[in-house]
């Protein structure tokens, strides 16, 4: 059984704080111990370029994030982790579902409709100060889900929308480039939304967001995190009085950090008239006891940039090799962007063979469960494929040696006794004339 392929991606633009651990690298760490899942954590650097345009921030940003997802507990043995710039097929891919994107749609991004309106209301151009990054947004996210054909996406709600114009642009991918009878280039994800974990307030009691400048970094030293906690926005009820622990960013922050009991004993407190002071003590002693391990990991994790960068870019190398390059060259080959040395030039007569018999293809599946493959010419065999998998990965590879993509560089096919790669060649391109000429070349 295949494994469901999860992704989770933070943007390179700040350092990482609590929001972050709680929403999104805690339960995609949690995700990770899943045996039926395989899990895709990247740094978003490219996404970074959009709003960021310091060059170190967005380097040093990296390192951070890096060393928290290790520092947290992510295994790279078990888990692909790598950042979006190493895998230059991302890119490439944007520009593909770029061509197929409908302008209208990205128009009514909520990112982009935002910046605009703000625009509209300072009496500006609508499009003053926005670069086409941000306009092109939503596709850049599609690509980094759809290279992987990932099956799930753990996204906040502010990005659901994000999600929904990536099934749109694999949709109409699939569409045009897909052939009928095989399986479609893309899967459609599904966004999660797990409505248990947390969006943490900041210390304004808004939203914690690097946007607002309201964040508690996740590894800030025990003394600035005392310090930022005793910071928090409350209210002015005096020590006796009856706390809310609705809309409380002190109870919520505590609450995302404690367990049930912990938290109704903290919301008696609060009931009981519990003073800011102290209700903030507990607050940091409960933050602190899950950091502090962490901490010590980050710090020495961050005095070893080499190592991390090490990391980084062996994971990019191996996904790329296994994952995004094949993927790439079917997308490439599906747009139209081929070899031109496979084209059967008009009036060509390749030689047939076996008293006129034309090649033909067999495709089958073997006792052992796997699907195979083999070109004939009458009774013989120029071309045998090993085993694969699943019928779509034997159709995708036999529809590219239909194309003319001889080239072995996998090893998944073998010649015939005693037949050239010539013969072979010979024997694709009689194929192709023949099905141009609605001959019987299956």
């Amino acid at each position: 059984m295949s494994k469901t392929r999860i992704l989770t991606g933070i943007t390179t633009s700040g350092t990482p704080h609590l929001g972050n651990y709680v929403g999104a690298i805690r339960p995609a760490l949690a995700s990770a111990q899943a045996a039926d899942a395989e899990n895709f954590y990247f740094l978003a650097d490219y996404h970074a370029l959009v709003k960021c345009g310091d060059p170190a921030r967005v380097q040093r940003s990296t390192l951070e994030i890096a060393a928290t997802w290790l520092a947290c507990g992510l295994d790279v043995e078990k888990n692909w982790f790598y950042r979006q710039s190493d895998i230059p097929e991302i890119p490439e891919l944007t520009w593909l579902l770029t061509c197929v994107a409908g302008k209208g749609l990205l128009n009514r991004a909520h990112a982009y409709k935002a910046a605009v309106d703000k625009n509209r209301a300072e009496g500006e151009d609508d499009d003053a100060g926005i670069n086409a990054g941000l306009f092109m947004y939503p596709v850049l996210m599609a690509a980094d889900i759809l290279i992987f054909n990932a099956n799930k996406v753990p996204v906040g709600r502010d990005q659901v929308q994000h999600l929904e114009m990536a099934r749109d642009f694999a949709q109409r991918f699939n569409h045009l480039y897909g052939e009928p009878g095989s399986e479609p280039h893309f899967v459609l994800p599904d966004v999660v939304i797990d409505d248990n974990v947390a969006t943490l307030p900041g210390l304004d009691g808004r939203k914690m967001s690097k946007s607002y400048d309201n964040t508690i970094p996740l590894f800030a030293p025990r003394n600035e995190l005392k310090k930022l906690i005793a910071g928090i926005l409350t209210d002015s009820r005096a020590p006796g009085e009856r706390k809310d622990t609705e809309g409380s960013a002190v109870f919520q922050l505590y609450q995302a950090f404690a367990s049930k009991e912990e938290t109704r004993a903290f919301a008696q407190a609060f009931a009981d008239g519990i003073g800011w002071g102290d209700a903030k003590t507990q607050l940091f002693e409960r933050i602190d006891a899950e950091v502090a391990p962490l901490r010590e990991k980050y710090e020495a994790l961050m005095a070893k940039p080499a190592q991390i960068e090490a990391l980084l870019r062996d994971g990019a190398a191996r996904l790329r090799a296994t994952h995004a390059t094949p993927a790439l060259a079917r997308l490439r080959e599906a747009v139209g962007l081929r070899d031109l040395s496979k084209v059967v030039v008009a009036g060509s007569k390749p030689a047939k063979k076996e008293g006129g018999a034309l090649p033909t293809f067999k495709q089958y599946r073997e006792a052992d469960g796997k699907f195979y493959f083999k070109l004939m010419q009458g009774e013989r065999v120029l071309l045998q494929s090993t085993g694969f998998d699943s019928p779509r990965d034997a159709g995708v590879r036999l529809a590219s040696i239909k194309q003319g993509a001889l080239d072995d560089d996998g090893g998944d096919f073998t010649l015939g006794d005693g037949v050239s790669s010539d013969e072979v060649n010979a024997a694709l391109a009689a194929f192709v004339e023949a099905a141009l000429e609605g001959g019987k070349a299956q």
